[in-house]
């Protein structure tokens, strides 16, 4: 069982950056596909950004130029840099990894972007 978990979250003012983090655990080898998605209130979970293991990477069009997705050194960790957030960009954000055909989810860490 795949496990996985987000950080990073929190309150920032518009035009400020935050950088979430996720481990995931549960095996010992690499989870190839990772990815951040984010769920803002009343609406659907969305894609914000996917990285293979080989660094291939694809973002939402409307955080490209903004957020930067990245793997970490050590094995199944991913990496989300935000800058320039604006309010809509509020939402609970969703660590992803696929493994064993399916998509496994953390708990979400909540992104705040007020004034």
């Amino acid at each position: 069982q795949i496990q996985l978990v987000e950080s990073g979250g929190g309150l920032v003012q518009p035009g400020g950056s935050l950088r979430l983090s996720c481990a995931a655990s549960g095996t010992m080898l690499s989870i190839n596909l990772m990815g951040w998605y984010r769920q803002a209130p009343g609406k659907e979970r969305q894609l914000v950004a996917t990285v293979t293991s080989t660094g291939n990477t694809n973002y939402a069009n409307s955080v490209k130029g903004r957020f930067t997705i990245s793997r970490g050194n050590a094995k199944n960790t991913v990496y989300l840099q935000m800058n320039s957030l604006n309010p809509e960009d509020t939402a609970v954000y969703y660590c992803m990894g696929f493994w064993g055909d399916m998509a496994h989810w953390g708990k979400g860490t909540l992104v705040t972007v007020s004034s």
